[in-house]
C-alpha cells in the first residue's frame, strides 16, 4: 500500500472514530445541558485544571515516544504500562488528599466528594494508555473507533438518565467513570496486548528522555489552558464558569476534533518519513492545508450562527455563553496551523525544541491572560485570539530551523484558504438582519455558507476541493 493509500485509510478511519464518538457525545451533551444548570458544569469545570494536570504527568509523554521510536519493544510497552500505573495511583492519592483545600479555594463544599469520586479516572485511564498507542502505532484506529463508540453509548445513556432524575453535577461524574471503564475494557481487547513481567530502566530512560521534554510542553500548555477555568472559577460566579465552559465545549468541539483526526492519523506515518525531508515537507504543507481548508469555514460559520445555535440547542437560559462562543471560534480557528507545527517537532525527534518553543509562548500567554483579568471574561478570551498568534510565529521560527518551512511559507500558503473562509463568513453574519427563527436562520445560513464555500472552491480550483472530490468518485466506484 502507497504513502497516500495509508495515509487516506488512516485518516477515513481516525475521522470515522472520531466523529461517531464526538458526535454522539456532542448530542448526549446537549441533551445533559438542557436537563441541567450551568452552575451544574460550573462545578465539575473547577475541578478540569487538576485532572488535565494529572493526566498529563500520568502520560508523561510515553505515548508519543512509544509511537516516535523506531524500534519498539515489548519490553517498552511493559516499562511504560507499570509506569502509568504507579504514576496515576500517587497522583490519585494527592488528589484525595487535597480535595479538601481544593473545595475550600472555590468555597464549594460539594468539590470534596466528587473530586475523590472523578478522581477515580485517572487510574482507569492508566490501564489503556498502552493499549491505545499500540493501536495508533498500527494505524488501526476502525477498532479504538468501535471501543469509544460503545463507551459513549452506554455511559451517555445512563448519563441522560441520571441528568433527568435529578442526580445534578453528579449524572456527570458517573458518565464519566462509566465512559472511561467501558473505553478501557474495550481497547484492551481490541488491542490483544498483554503486558509482561518486566521493568527496564534502560528503557525507561531512553522513552523518557525525549517522554520529560514532552511532559514538560504539555504540563505547560494544560496549565495555561485550564487556568482560564481556574481563574473565571475563583474570581467569577459558577454560571459565568458555566456559559464558558459550553463556549470553550462549542468551540473546540469542530476545531480540535478535525484537527486531532488529520494529525493522529498522519504522524505515525510521518516518523516513518522522518529520514527523507523533501517527501516530509511535501506532506506537511499538503495536510496543513487540508485541515485548515476544513476547519476554518467550520468555525466561522459557528461563529457567525452561534446566537441561533445557542437558542436551539441549549435554550435561552445559556444565551450568556453566545460572545464567548464567538470569540473563541476565532481563537481556535488556528488550532490546526499549531498543532501540524507542533507535530513536525516530534516528527524530527527535537522535542528539546517542542520545549524551548512552549517556555517562550506560555511566558507570552501569562502575561496577555493576567493583564486580561480585570477586564472580564470576554476579554480574556479575547486574549485568545492574541496568543494563537503568538503561538503560530514562535513554532514556524522552530520548525524553519528544521526544514526550512517558515511562517511565511505558510502563511502565504494559507491566504486562499483564509480569504475564501471569511468571506464566507461574513455573507452568513448578514443573515442576522433578516430577523428569522433560530432554526431556519441555522438551516439557511448553513446551506448558504456551504454553498458558497464549495462554489468558490470549484470556480478558482483550490487543490483541497479536488483531492476530496477525487475521494468521492473514487468511493462510488468502489
Amino acid at each position: 500500500m502507497s504513502i497516500k493509500q495509508q495515509v487516506t485509510k488512516s485518516v477515513f478511519w481516525s475521522a470515522v472514530e472520531r466523529f461517531s464518538v464526538q458526535g454522539v457525545q456532542f448530542i448526549l451533551s446537549i441533551i445533559i445541558a438542557r436537563l441541567l444548570l450551568p452552575t451544574d458544569y460550573g462545578l465539575i469545570a473547577m475541578l478540569s485544571i487538576f485532572m488535565a494536570v494529572a493526566q498529563t504527568f500520568i502520560d508523561s509523554g510515553f505515548a508519543n515516544a512509544l509511537i516516535q521510536k523506531k524500534n519498539r519493544t515489548d519490553v517498552d510497552y511493559s516499562t511504560v504500562f507499570y509506569f502509568n500505573i504507579v504514576v496515576s495511583v500517587l497522583i490519585y492519592l494527592i488528589l484525595y488528599l487535597s480535595s479538601p483545600w481544593i473545595a475550600r479555594f472555590y468555597e464549594e463544599d460539594q468539590l470534596v466528594s466528587i473530586a475523590r469520586v472523578v478522581g477515580l479516572t485517572l487510574i482507569i485511564n492508566s490501564f489503556g494508555i498502552v493499549q491505545q498507542a499500540k493501536l495508533t502505532i498500527s494505524l488501526d484506529f476502525k477498532r479504538q473507533a468501535m471501543a469509544s463508540l460503545s463507551a459513549v453509548i452506554l455511559s451517555g445513556g445512563v448519563g441522560v438518565w441520571l441528568a433527568y432524575s435529578g442526580y445534578g453535577a453528579w449524572a456527570l461524574v458517573y458518565q464519566s467513570l462509566l465512559n472511561n471503564f467501558l473505553r478501557v475494557v474495550l481497547v484492551w481487547f481490541f488491542s490483544g496486548w498483554m503486558p509482561g513481567k518486566s521493568f527496564s530502566l534502560e528503557s525507561f530512560r531512553t522513552l523518557f528522555s525525549f517522554g520529560s521534554k514532552l511532559l514538560l510542553s504539555s504540563l505547560m500548555h494544560t496549565l495555561y489552558t485550564n487556568l482560564y477555568t481556574l481563574v473565571i472559577g475563583k474570581k467569577f460566579s459558577a454560571a459565568e464558569l458555566g456559559y464558558y465552559n459550553r463556549a470553550f465545549t462549542l468551540a473546540q468541539f469542530p476545531s480540535t476534533n478535525l484537527t486531532n483526526v488529520i494529525v493522529r492519523a498522519v504522524y505515525p506515518i510521518q516518523c516513518r518519513l522522518q529520514d527523507d525531508e523533501e517527501a516530509l515537507n511535501n506532506m506537511f504543507l499538503r495536510y496543513m492545508r487540508m485541515a485548515c481548508y476544513l476547519v476554518f469555514p467550520v468555525m466561522i460559520t459557528l461563529c457567525a450562527l452561534a446566537e441561533p445555535l445557542i437558542r436551539l440547542l441549549l435554550t435561552d437560559k445559556w444565551l450568556g455563553a453566545v460572545p464567548l462562543l464567538q470569540i473563541l471560534c476565532v481563537a481556535y480557528m488556528w488550532d490546526p496551523v499549531m498543532k501540524i507545527n507542533h507535530n513536525m517537532l516530534n516528527v524530527k525527534g527535537r522535542s528539546d525544541y517542542f520545549l524551548y518553543a512552549e517556555i517562550l509562548k506560555k511566558i507570552m500567554a501569562f502575561l496577555i491572560l493576567f493583564v486580561t483579568i480585570p477586564f472580564g471574561v470576554k476579554v480574556m478570551c479575547t486574549g485568545l485570539i492574541l496568543y494563537s498568534m503568538v503561538d503560530i510565529t514562535i513554532i514556524t521560527f522552530y520548525v524553519r530551523k528544521l526544514t526550512g518551512l517558515g511562517l511565511g511559507i505558510q502563511v502565504r500558503a494559507l491566504i486562499p484558504i483564509v480569504f475564501l473562509s471569511f468571506s464566507m463568513g461574513g455573507g452568513v453574519y448578514a443573515m442576522t438582519w433578516l430577523g428569522l427563527s433560530p432554526f431556519v436562520h441555522l438551516v439557511v445560513g448553513s446551506f448558504a455558507g456551504i454553498v458558497y464555500y464549495i462554489l468558490f472552491s470549484y470556480l478558482f480550483r483550490y487543490r483541497e476541493f479536488d483531492f476530496l472530490l477525487s475521494l468521492i468518485r473514487r468511493k462510488k466506484q468502489v
